[in-house]
Formats: C-alpha cells, sequence, structure tokens
C-alpha cells in the first residue's frame, strides 16, 4: 500500500470514496453500467467492471437514501427563499407542489430465473470451483411498475426539490410531508398543488397538506379527457369537434366550472347514438368528480400556474437513467440510481461527497 492511500481512504475500503464519487457521477448520464465503467476507465484510467461499478453505485444510493430518512441531508432552499413580490404589505413567498406516478422496467421473476440457470451453466462450463451463490432475490409479477415523484418549485423554476419512491400511494404521502417539512412549506405565502386529478394523488394531498391554498387540476390533463370525448364525438379530424373544444376549454379557463357544466350538459342533452353518449358521460364524470379542483379564474386572478409541466418534466427526468432497452431494476435498485440523480438535481451532491479526499497530500 502506498503511503497516500493512508490519507486517501482512511476506511481501508478497497474503493476510495473519490473513486466510488466518480463512478455514481458518470452513471449519471450513462445508459448502462457497462458503458459507464468505459467513460470512467476513459476519463480517470480507473478500470472496473460494469458488474461491480454497479454494485458500487448502488450501494452509494442505498446509503443516499438513508441519509435522507436520518435528516442528513439538508434542503437547499426554503420557503422563504420563494419570493413573488414584496411591497408595502409586506413580501409575497409562492411554493408549488406536485406529484405523480411514473413506469419504471422491473425484472421479473422469470428474467431472475433465467438469469441464474445462465450464471449457472457458464460456471459448470468454466470448470472452475466457485462460491456459492447468494440467496435469489424474487422477481416482480410484472415488467413494469409504477413508482412515484414528489416536487416543489418556486414560481420562477429557479428553486427546485424531487423526491423519488418505489413505495405504494401511502408511502409517497408520507415522502411529500417529510420533504415539505425540511422545505419549510407551512411558511411560504402562498402554497399551491397542481396535480393531473388520480385518485391517490388528491387524497394524500388532502390528508397530508391542510395548509394547501388551493389544489388544482392541470389544464393539459382536463384538455386531453375533453378532446377524448370530442375524438369519439365528432371524429378525429371533424373542424365542427375542434371548434366545440376549443370553445370549452375557453369557459374553463376563463368562466369556471360552472359556465363549463352548463355547456358539457346541454351538448350532452343533445347526442344521439349510444358510443357518443357513453363518450360524453365519461367527460361528465370526469369533470364533475374534480369540481373543487377546477377553479382556473381564480387561479389566474391571483397569478398562480394552472398547469402541471414541471412535474411532468421531473418525472421524465428522474426515470431517464431507469428507462431504455434492456434495462430491468429490482424496486430497491432502481431507487437507489434515482436517489443518486435527485441528489444531483437538488443540489445536495456536496452534502453527501464534501471532500471525496480525507486530506492533503
Amino acid at each position: 500500500m502506498a503511503p497516500a492511500d493512508e490519507i486517501v481512504n482512511r476506511n481501508r475500503e478497497t474503493v476510495t470514496p473519490g473513486v466510488v464519487e466518480m463512478a455514481s457521477r458518470v452513471n449519471l448520464s450513462a445508459t448502462s453500467f457497462l458503458r459507464a465503467g468505459a467513460a470512467l476507465e476513459r476519463t480517470a484510467q480507473v478500470k472496473m467492471s460494469g458488474e461491480q461499478l454497479r454494485q458500487l453505485v448502488e450501494a452509494a444510493g442505498q446509503r443516499v437514501l438513508k441519509a435522507q430518512d436520518d435528516n442528513d441531508i439538508q434542503a437547499t432552499w426554503q420557503a422563504s427563499d420563494c419570493t413573488v413580490s414584496e411591497d408595502q404589505t409586506g413580501r409575497k413567498t409562492r411554493i408549488y407542489t406536485g406529484c405523480d406516478g411514473v413506469m419504471v422496467p422491473i425484472i421479473t421473476e422469470a428474467e431472475k430465473v433465467k438469469r441464474r440457470d445462465n450464471v449457472k451453466a457458464k460456471r459448470r462450463r468454466s470448470g472452475k470451483k466457485c462460491k456459492p451463490l447468494l440467496p435469489r432475490k424474487r422477481g416482480s409479477d410484472k415488467s413494469w411498475k409504477e413508482f412515484k415523484v414528489a416536487f416543489f418549485y418556486s414560481e420562477n423554476a429557479k428553486h427546485q426539490h424531487v423526491a423519488f419512491t418505489h413505495g405504494n400511494h401511502l408511502v409517497a404521502g408520507t415522502l411529500l410531508r417529510r420533504e415539505a417539512d425540511r422545505l419549510r412549506f407551512r411558511e411560504a405565502s402562498e402554497r399551491v398543488g397542481l396535480v393531473d386529478g388520480a385518485v391517490w394523488i388528491r387524497e394524500q394531498m388532502d390528508l397530508h397538506f391542510a395548509e394547501l391554498d388551493a389544489l388544482g387540476l392541470d389544464f393539459y390533463h382536463l384538455s386531453e379527457n375533453v378532446h377524448r370525448a370530442r375524438r369519439k364525438v365528432f371524429g378525429e379530424e371533424s373542424p365542427e369537434g375542434h371548434a366545440w373544444a376549443d370553445d370549452l376549454m375557453h369557459v374553463f379557463k376563463h368562466e369556471g366550472y360552472a359556465a363549463a357544466w352548463q355547456k358539457i350538459v346541454q351538448w350532452r342533452a343533445a347526442l344521439k347514438g349510444k358510443v357518443k353518449r357513453e363518450a360524453a358521460d365519461r367527460l361528465m364524470n370526469f369533470v364533475s368528480q374534480r369540481k373543487e379542483m377546477i377553479r382556473y379564474p381564480t387561479f389566474r386572478e391571483r397569478g398562480w400556474q394552472i398547469g402541471s409541466g414541471p412535474t411532468e418534466s421531473q418525472c421524465k427526468l428522474c426515470t431517464k437513467r431507469l428507462k431504455g432497452y434492456g434495462r430491468r431494476w429490482d424496486r430497491t435498485n432502481a431507487t437507489a440510481v434515482a436517489a443518486l440523480d435527485t441528489l444531483d438535481r437538488n443540489g445536495q451532491w456536496p452534502q453527501f461527497w464534501p471532500n471525496a479526499c480525507a486530506a492533503a497530500t
């Protein structure tokens, strides 16, 4: 062992903290652990297999998750930083929050069995005596599972904070509350939720965010449902249908729920045919069940956003490393890899790796 190793790695680990950090950072933009290993060798002359890099990165991600649970990683901004105006009446701050589900490719039980059989066959061909394989984790019953993304952001999107979990809706609600407390969400002058209208999201928002000033339905998701009904009733490219949908969305945006509901009821009454009426009924059910969330004139009057686009974008960004050809994950490992990505996006990376080298040589 070289004398410098005593300084660089005081914990006597096989791989120094600096190498673990480099591997974790290179992996953020890689399409596979194998490619991340090749990039690490090329840029830092550190050679390791894709499997070794995978184990290092996933273990680092697990440590990030534990540090988050233990509150050892602090938020880089808080409610007081989200100023939207300042005058004689005082300083106004505003925070938006959103939550959504996103699908991630998961290793199935059949794939687990096949991989284990391939490893055993390879061992037999080698003719070498090998250590017994570790117990195999059980695979998933389906090839895709829904993960949850919790997101907070300021009016100008200068301040953003994201968290990620493979847990169910109850876990997602707890995660929302935990991250909100770290950001001192309650202390903001205005607290606005913008979501796609999924029942589980609304329930968790109602359960954990009594301090919300308003919970709004994403304007784009409402538009999607309006246009779905349009296609069923008028046809795909009907000018009449497009004019109807544009007019209805204009009423929703500028006049509100009551006026738009009246137009839908009148439209439904004039329809003939089972398919058309069923399409209209689906739209009416969707709208009526989200009546309290459709408040676009009020939102616009108060200067609030009406779209959940920032949350949708974060869902794509958080899972960019997880999705792609040939990628399959255990849920815990996927969450660990995503934790490193959120650590970077939240500006918290230097807290976890403040100085990879323990001392200067």
